[in-house]
């Protein structure tokens, strides 16, 4: 039985106005390759660059956000090696003094986060997917010198589930401060994982570092992988080798790439054209309270305020849209209502809204329906009135047209039935038609009354109040 020991090294480009030490647009979805180069970020001879400060207070409020210890004093570091996506033959990174130490997430000890800039990209066809007549390889570099993010964390991590959750935290709180739209598909999230077996506890194996990593399902399948090959490799008597691989996706297997480079490898030494950073004159304790509410902190009271599971809280978390469009619309309802039905709101906004938007393939700040009309729409339905055929119906046109849904029933002539009379002659003349289901439901079959009570809905076109539909159903059988 082997003990796996896991880390993290997670790359996340962060959302700034330019890039890490020059003035071009911190922008590489670019379908024209080296559009946002100039002679700083391609490290020509004599350029000076100028740390950007954005990018600064950007991995500071990450520090705070994760709970670690934030430098007051810190400096920027020459990592050197030679790739062709690095055209100065060295990154601007930081060594021994990063802007964050320490913190936890998940139960993950954090070891640091430091701040550096990105290399560009290798491109093995041109841009828009055309492919060249013979093999070759372009270079883009867009994305060289964009400010990046790296957290490592310590080897606490014991399993793949356990990587996947920690990485999809990291990237919902990214997202919460703004600092990254942190997507994998993009390459604006990349994880690397540190992973080794042992047989003892407290023990290490030998560490292989596996990259190329860029959905949360890779992270998962690339590790389950890789602690498959390390056991079997032991089991056959052989001996793990420390290298870098890379997770083949389509193969579903790692790769070897290269031997692992150490630290003296790479030959850090102090940025020369970069003075230390002091951060003393700035109010660490003001940031940390101008922080938005994180995520874990939103799954505990959307819990307690409104009476959700926790899977019903993460559903809503996992989205900020999603959450704020909830709490806005659950302020909205207690305002309307005395007992506000939240599990319904949440109903109705996971399900019908969300189906709508599916299928015409928009987000929710695309449509046009807002918290205040879609909660007088729930409030209307818990009232009785508004069936919820109607409501569907109603939901519709209010994506469509941003109208209030008391005001659309009236432009279009709907009224919910309710009457005792008008919905008695419904259930008579049903009652009447349905001779054998009546039978049924007085030999005691449930479903039978549903059927009746469907006919009812089906004969006023949804117009009937489905609960006094059925009251009245159950009176008149007995």
């Amino acid at each position: 039985m082997y003990i796996p020991t896991i880390g993290l090294e997670i790359h996340m480009n962060a959302k700034t106005r330019t890039k890490m030490f020059c003035a071009c647009p911190n922008s590489f979805e670019e379908n024209n390759p080296n559009v946002n180069t100039c002679p700083i970020c391609l490290g020509h001879p004599g350029a000076l660059p100028v740390a950007n400060e954005e990018a600064v207070k950007g991995i500071v409020k990450l520090g705070l956000a994760l709970g670690s210890k934030i430098a007051i004093h810190s400096n920027f570091d020459r990592k050197s090696y030679f790739y062709p996506d690095l055209p100065k033959g060295y990154q601007i990174s930081q060594y021994d003094h990063p802007f964050v130490e320490g913190g936890n997430l998940k139960g993950v000890r954090i070891t640091r986060v430091h701040l550096e800039e990105d290399a560009g990209r290798s491109l093995h066809e041109l841009p828009g997917g055309v492919k060249t007549k013979e093999e070759a390889t372009y270079i883009d570099y867009n994305r060289g010198g964009t400010p990046l993010f790296e957290l490592v964390t310590e080897p606490d991590i014991k399993n793949s589930d356990e990587a996947v959750v920690f990485a999809k935290e990291l990237q919902l709180i990214l997202r919460y401060l703004n600092l990254s739209d942190a997507d994998m598909e993009k390459g604006q999230m990349r994880v690397e994982a540190n992973i080794s077996i042992s047989k003892k506890t407290g023990e290490f194996g030998t560490k292989v570092e596996v990259k190329n990593i860029n959905s949360f399902k890779a992270v998962h399948d690339a590790i389950e992988y890789e602690l498959k090959r390390q056991e079997e490799v032991l089991e056959s008597g052989g001996k793990v080798v420390q290298e870098t691989r890379g997770w083949n996706d389509v193969k579903k297997i790692t790769e070897s790439q290269r031997s692992k480079e150490s630290a003296h490898d790479y030959r850090y030494f102090p940025e020369p054209d970069l003075p230390p950073v002091d951060l003393s004159g700035w109010d660490l304790d003001a940031m940390r309270k101008e922080l938005p509410e994180l995520p874990e902190a939103k799954r505990t009271r959307f819990a307690a305020s409104f009476g959700l599971t926790r899977e019903q809280a993460e559903l809503l978390v996992e989205d900020r849209t999603l959450a704020e469009f909830f709490e806005e619309s659950a302020s909205e309802l207690a305002a309307l209502t005395e007992s506000p039905n939240y599990q319904t709101l949440l109903n109705y906004l996971t399900s019908d809204l969300r189906g709508i938007m599916n299928a015409r393939s928009m987000s929710l700040r695309e449509a046009k329906a807002n918290p205040e009309h879609f909660a007088h729409l729930v409030a209307m339905v818990s009232d009785g009135k508004l069936s919820s055929r109607l409501a569907k119906d109603l939901l519709l046109q209010m994506v469509e047209t941003g109208e209030d849904p008391e005001a659309l029933m009236e432009a279009s002539g709907m009224r919910v039935i309710g009457g005792e009379d008008e919905l008695g002659a419904v259930v008579d003349e049903i009652i009447e038609k349905n001779v054998k289901v009546v039978e049924d439901y007085k030999k005691g079959k449930v479903a039978a009354l549903q059927f009746l009570v469907g006919q009812g809905m089906a004969k006023t076109k949804g117009q009937a109040n489905p609960d006094k539909l059925r009251e009245i159903f159950i009176k008149k059988l007995q």
